[in-house]
């Protein structure tokens, strides 16, 4: 997976980050592709996020069903729509 001049995601957040908006949650469902993994999880009983992030990266941080983990949310826009 990850050779020795590698560095994985887990040790990247042992460093503060400037991301403020942390969500705690628990994966529920994680639907792999050939490259890109779609991973959803519960942040509250009426509320889930859906993160699309790389196969790879769910294989390094051995992601599974019923793990707690932090949602990192950094995003130049936030859209806004009323109808």
């Amino acid at each position: 997976m990850c050779g020795r001049n590698c560095i994985k995601v887990q040790d990247v957040f042992k460093i503060p980050i400037s991301a403020r908006n942390k969500i705690e949650g628990v994966v529920t469902k994680i639907e792999n592709g050939t490259v890109a993994s779609t991973v959803k999880i519960e942040i509250s009983k009426s509320a889930n996020l859906t993160s699309m992030i790389t196969k790879e990266a769910v294989e390094e941080l051995n992601l599974k069903e019923g793990d707690k983990v932090e949602a990192v949310i950094k995003a130049t826009e936030i859209l806004i729509l009323k109808e």
